[in-house]
């Protein structure tokens, strides 16, 4: 926080990206790209106290000034309100708020316990992807996907599930985990992609995650989904072939962040 009402709140995941100097409606006067270690202002009048608010922040020589032009995905990142933003959500945001506060008894505590340890999971694995300035990831995006990733191969919705440590067969519409009944993951991840795609105008490639599973087999007619694991995750994605070049993840982003895309 920061004095006379002036707030800084990361563009992202703390610590990394920008941070924007915003005053107490959620408009932006200034931000701090810290890679480039640039301070952005938009109301100079208020330079004082935006450098007063994020000298807690800030390493080394800093440069200061008006903000270069701004792109389409700068704009609608300042406009966007902070109830908006999705980018601060983390893995399993909504399942956390049903353990701490929903009244489900014990047995769907635990399925709940174990749906939120697989989404921590991977999340934990798309964070790692998403040190890339090339890489955004966002996190529980209002029961819609568990996870969107945007990067220079494309959009990416995931679903995690969780494996238990058994068999887990993957078929064209049903997931089945050890002796438990079957799971209709693969069309509920089918039809994220293809919400996703409406939604963001641009093709979503559908990816059923599997967490913890002592083996994961897939039937060999389930073409359109994607079926991975913890380790094989991040190969996969980083291997696929360009589609995107980094104005277009930055416009994506900006896009998937903003609550009001998805309703």
């Amino acid at each position: 926080m920061a004095k006379r009402g002036l707030a800084v709140a990361p563009s992202g995941r703390p610590g990394r990206g920008r941070l924007y100097v915003n005053l107490p409606d959620g408009r932006a006067v200034a931000w701090y790209d810290r890679k480039a270690n640039r301070i952005s202002v938009l109301a100079d009048e208020r330079r004082e106290e935006i450098l007063t608010a994020l000298r807690p922040y800030l390493t080394g020589t800093v440069a200061i000034g008006p903000p270069p032009v701004p792109t389409a995905a700068d704009l609608r990142r300042l406009a966007l309100r902070p109830d908006d933003d999705l980018a601060p959500n983390r893995p399993g945001e909504d399942l956390l708020g049903e353990l701490t506060h929903g009244s489900a008894g014990t047995r769907a505590r635990h399925r709940l316990r174990q749906e939120l340890a697989a989404r921590e999971r991977i999340g934990e694995v798309l964070d790692g992807l998403s040190e890339s300035e090339e890489w955004r990831v966002l996190h529980s995006l209002g029961g819609i996907t568990d996870h969107l990733v945007i990067g220079p191969p494309g959009v990416f919705c995931i679903r995690a599930v969780p494996g238990r440590r058994q068999r887990a067969v993957v078929g064209e519409l049903l997931l089945t985990v050890g002796r438990a009944e079957p799971r209709p993951d693969p069309r509920a991840c089918r039809r994220a992609a293809a919400y996703a795609t409406r939604a963001l105008s641009a093709t979503v490639t559908p990816v059923l995650a599997v967490a913890d599973a002592s083996r994961v087999e897939v039937a060999p007619t389930l073409r359109d989904v994607r079926v991975l694991t913890p380790p094989t995750l991040t190969p996969f994605l980083t291997a696929a072939p360009t589609t995107l070049k980094p104005p277009d993840v930055e416009a994506l982003f900006a896009a998937a962040r903003d609550w009001t895309t998805w309703l």
